[in-house]
């Protein structure tokens, strides 16, 4: 089922749940390193997801699309206050901007990272100040977007020791994949409906 876009943000806040009042452990206590991203959904009729272009230089996922986000801190006391400093820092949303809605389930990335995803409403045009040691460019894209099964593809991806199911959207020239793909495709699923299949649980290695 379609939603309304002025009702997109009052559905992801009645389903998502909102449960991570802090970390369930100690720095350096988890199973996996953690991190945290901010899904940052403008307040409008038909909202749309912040997205930036990781900047060339860094050595991990260098030119892929990805959300505001990063590490958890020794200072950042749950997932909500690493994902909002992150995108101060990296964007320039100041923590009063985000208005939570809600939590995805934590995401298990390649790189063995759990990345908990933190979604949120933001201004319909905040005025952003990007790091360009972290994004080339960011950028907004309408989140019914995601709900496209056209755009929507798994494709199996090996690391030359095990081969796995890993989702993408194609928008334009932009290939979104792996765990950003994952978190769209979730959404995508509360927000539209949508119906789209992982076929796995991010959640677990894989």
């Amino acid at each position: 089922m379609k939603v309304c876009g002025e009702n997109v943000l009052q559905r992801l806040e009645l389903r998502l749940p909102q449960e991570w009042d802090a970390w369930e452990n100690s720095m350096g206590e988890a199973q996996w390193p953690q991190a945290a991203v901010l899904v940052a959904l403008t307040a409008e009729v038909e909202p749309r997801v912040l997205l930036g272009r990781r900047a060339a230089h860094l050595p991990l996922h260098p030119g892929e699309i990805a959300f505001a986000g990063g590490k958890r801190e020794a200072e950042d006391h749950s997932p909500w206050q690493t994902a909002s400093r992150e995108a101060m820092e990296e964007v320039g949303i100041p923590p009063g901007l985000v208005h939570p809605l809600g939590e995805l389930q934590p995401m298990l990335t390649r790189t063995g990272f759990e990345v908990y995803p933190c979604v949120a409403s933001v201004p319909p045009a905040p005025d952003l100040e990007v790091d360009p040691g972290e994004f080339d460019s960011v950028f907004f894209t309408p989140l019914a977007t995601f709900a496209d099964s056209g755009l929507f593809r798994l494709e199996i991806m090996s690391d030359g020791t095990r081969a796995r199911k890993v989702p993408h959207y194609q928008i334009g020239e932009d290939s979104i994949w792996g765990v950003t793909a994952a978190i769209l495709v979730l959404l995508a699923n509360v927000a539209y409906d949508a119906g789209l299949d992982l076929q796995r649980d991010w959640n677990q290695p894989s």
